[in-house]
């Protein structure tokens, strides 16, 4: 009898969500940033050099923060390489064990 891995009421759809989450946080970034650089180029933000200075600062920290978090995406992609390939190894040696792969006594 095989054993589920996955819950009856569960999907299992870990990558796909975690990609689509992180797909969807940057997609969000760049409207941000279009619609900010839009409305602060068609002057209708601010009529004030003060308020000016607010939006262009605004787009800066936005631009920094990117730059920011994308010199992290590297590491971060490492780690979750590495822990899902654990993770395939894991599933590769329970599998085998359960077909009687790699027991030494078949000879």
């Amino acid at each position: 009898m095989m054993r589920r891995i996955v819950p009856k009421n569960k999907t299992g759809g870990v990558v796909s969500n975690t990609v689509m989450g992180v797909g969807g946080l940057i997609i969000g970034v760049i409207v941000m940033l279009v619609v900010i650089q839009t409305l602060n180029d068609a002057s209708l933000l601010g009529t004030s050099t003060e308020e000016a200075n607010v939006t262009s600062r605004l787009t800066t920290n936005f631009t920094q923060g990117i730059d920011n978090i994308s010199s992290k995406i590297p590491t971060i992609l490492l780690i979750v390489a590495v822990v899902f390939l654990f993770g395939a190894l894991v599933l590769l040696i329970r599998n085998a064990k359960s077909m009687g792969v790699g027991g030494g006594s078949s000879l």
